[in-house]
């Protein structure tokens, strides 16, 4: 069969490499893809993750068996409507479903109507009562969330009442984050670990992937802003079966069930972040997608076909699959452009790409790269590359992934060098 991923990131380029083991298939196309997805798939770099007309006529014309989309922006947008409507099979999340990540006050308001535990929290479209509010009731340190999408950096966290004023600035009058300003989210500080739980679901039932824990901040300690993701580990040993079992009693089903009472069913991949509190595991978030660098170590550990698991939660037999993931643990680096994420410069060439051919058990995933007009290998992002390795221990992944960080170059190379560092402590 043919399959069409839609994307050009890391995550896309850990997804081509799950969908590239499967037997099933014969030929890959990703659009717009990048320069370590060309390796796996062609790459059409003419056509963009919005351009709904033109993937749908390229998918038609290529006869295409399945459409794969796992980022925001298009899923939000209803890309895997205007795809169904056109009679093609496609993996993903319909609009009404991806609200869930497409407004925050959505996703809050969902979770207070149906008993799911989160942070309290209060909505707010006007500015200047959104600072009233801080001035009056705020306990800090307190959490503001640009309503909409914001490519993962809309969340600011304050420690004072100065730095939240400023950050409703930010957010709602000056609109660093666009349109996904127009309504802000305030809420509690939650103290805890964060782990990632991604789950596949049909629109009934779900299947768990392995737990994973990101690394947001950019610099070492979990200092500096907020990034799209500078690293994670896989699986979270501080997801234990307590925590699982909590999570299943309050929070898995419940969303699940939620969205389908409001007519609203789930399909694809629902990403749930987590913390950790004293009152037991809370939503941080909901995503409608793979996480990205999550993806990067829980899709090199699946065992079972990924097109049998897409093809299940599409036709809602999830129930009947049995979902397996290898007994290993997984470690991915970002090594970064310098700057990133303010400012950063783009079309540094990579250098030592080659040191990853045939090394079982070493990736490095593609997030931000493109051919130049020589045809090398250059950086065309803040994110560049996610260098991931398999061990049979967390820690022996860790050293892996972090001696494969080596193998490879680019002017600016930045990264941190904390990432799974909390395993020593579980």
């Amino acid at each position: 069969m043919k399959v069409l991923v839609i994307g050009g990131g890391g995550r896309e380029h850990a997804m081509v490499e799950a969908i590239s083991r499967s037997k099933r298939v014969s030929k890959i196309y990703c659009m717009p893809g990048n320069a370590g997805i060309a390796e796996l798939a062609e790459c059409i770099p003419s056509i963009g993750v919005m351009d709904f007309d033109k993937q749908i006529a390229f998918a038609k014309e290529n006869d295409i068996d399945l459409v794969v989309c796992s980022q925001d922006d298009p899923l939000c947008a209803g890309l895997v409507d205007a795809h169904e409507a056109a009679g093609l099979r496609v993996f993903g999340t319909r609009k009404n479903a991806a609200i869930i990540e497409g407004s925050k006050s959505f996703s809050k308001n969902l979770m207070k109507k149906y008993g799911i535990p989160t942070a309290a929290y209060e909505v707010f479209t006007d500015a200047q009562k959104a600072i009233s509010y801080l001035e009056t009731n705020a306990k800090f340190p307190i959490v503001l969330k640009a309503d909409g999408l914001a490519l993962g950096k809309g969340v600011l966290i304050c420690n004072n009442l100065q730095e939240a004023i400023d950050g409703v600035k930010e957010i709602m009058t000056d609109k660093k984050f666009g349109s996904a300003g127009n309504e802000m989210v305030i809420e509690e500080f939650m103290t805890g670990r964060e782990v990632s739980v991604l789950a596949f679901v049909d629109g009934k039932n779900i299947k768990l992937m392995s737990s994973s824990q990101d690394h947001k901040r950019i610099g070492d300690k979990d200092t500096g802003l907020n990034t799209g993701g500078m690293g994670t580990f896989s699986p979270s040993p501080f997801y234990t079966e307590e925590i699982d079992r909590m999570g299943w009693e309050r929070i898995y089903q419940k969303t699940v069930d939620a969205m389908a009472s409001e007519k609203r069913p789930f399909k694809g991949v629902l990403y749930f972040g987590l913390m950790m509190t004293s009152e037991g595991p809370k939503v941080v978030e909901y995503n409608t997608r793979f996480g990205d660098p999550e993806t990067q170590v829980v899709l090199p550990r699946l065992k079972t076909d990924i097109i049998d698991v897409f093809d299940a939660v599409i036709d809602g037999t999830l129930d009947k699959l049995n979902l397996e993931f290898e007994d290993q643990a997984a470690v991915c680096v970002v090594l970064a452009s310098a700057g990133y994420p303010v400012k950063y410069e783009k079309g540094k060439k990579i250098t030592g790409l080659e040191n990853f051919k045939n090394k079982e058990g070493y990736y490095c995933f593609h997030a931000g790269s493109k051919f130049d007009e020589e045809g090398n290998v250059v950086t065309n992002g803040g994110r560049v590359l996610g260098i991931t390795a398999k061990g049979a221990t967390l820690k022996e992944a860790r050293e892996k992934a972090y001696e494969a960080t080596n193998w490879v170059d680019f002017e600016g190379k930045y990264m941190r060098h904390d990432i799974g560092k909390a395993i020593d402590e579980a």
